[in-house]
């Protein structure tokens, strides 16, 4: 795992010279290959499915409503990438950040949303990790009005490939009424501290021997803060400390093991998350 200090926008694009994007199609030229490379995007950009972004890439929206609506980002097979400071909302039938089979990614100042105005599938995740991703940091981002929050691990059948992998960081993220999955963790290792979670169903969720610590978070009108049993046929393992509750449950059933993550990192009391959190998480904030 890896935090915001490991890697950032001077491992992914460098020193290169940004290019500035306004259009779709200049967009996808610009984040294409793996040429180290920053690409700014200005403005609110239409968008139907997802654009494949290439490794060794920066793409960083202007200002603090600068993005997409209607479909995504893709990361499929890439190394060395930086998402910050986009809106990114209602990716229709899609995620709104999709990374897959992927290494050293780093997703912070976001805003991403949808609505529960349609079904549950209507639109597919906010960050979806999957396909032995490695090593991605998900952090100072609002994720808003949404169902299904963000799924790491696509299935239950997938150890074969994602045993070893899928190593998460989630911290200092606004989840503000989103139904589940906050994170959903299959086979990986995940920490998610300092994270302030609203109006949840069911926030983390750790399944498939999934290793997760759990700590210093908020919780507010929240059924179920962590669980370890629903879902699959294997539980996971989750450690925790340090979280305000709120009067959230816990289904705890296995402990497991991981409580000391491999980097330094000081994660803030409970007390102060919130006023944390809510100051500084989302686009227009770096």
């Amino acid at each position: 795992m890896r935090t915001q200090r490991l890697i950032g926008p001077a491992a992914a694009g460098g020193s290169a010279t940004a290019v500035t994007v306004s259009t779709l199609d200049a967009f996808k030229a610009a984040v294409g290959g793996g040429s180290v490379k920053v690409v700014k995007v200005n403005g609110l950009i239409s968008l139907s499915g997802q654009v494949d972004i290439g490794s060794n890439t920066t793409v960083l929206g202007v200002g603090s409503s600068s993005g997409f609506t209607g479909g995504g980002l893709r990361l499929k097979k890439v190394t060395n990438v930086v998402i910050r400071n986009l809106n990114i909302s209602k990716a229709v039938k899609t995620d709104a950040i999709t990374v897959q089979g992927s290494t050293k990614v780093w997703i912070d100042h976001n805003s991403l949303s949808s609505d529960r105005d349609h079904g549950k599938d209507y639109y597919d995740g906010l960050v979806d990790i999957t396909h032995a991703s490695d090593y991605v940091t998900v952090s100072w981002n609002t994720f808003k009005d949404h169902y299904k929050g963000s799924l790491v691990g696509h299935s239950d059948n997938n150890a074969s490939e994602d045993t070893g992998h899928l190593r998460v960081t989630y911290h200092h993220n606004w989840f503000d009424n989103v139904n589940s999955r906050i994170p959903s963790l299959r086979f990986g290792t995940g920490h998610f501290y300092d994270n302030y979670v609203v109006g949840a169903e069911t926030a983390v969720h750790s399944r498939m021997g999934a290793q997760m610590l759990v700590e210093n978070n908020v919780f507010r009108d929240t059924q179920v803060a962590v669980t370890t049993s629903r879902d699959s046929d294997v539980d996971g393992y989750a450690n925790l400390r340090g979280n305000d509750l709120g009067g959230a449950a816990t289904e705890a059933s296995r402990t497991g093991t991981f409580t000391s993550p491999p980097y330094g990192y000081t994660a803030e009391p409970a007390s102060t998350v919130v006023t944390s959190v809510t100051a500084g998480a989302g686009a227009g904030r770096i």
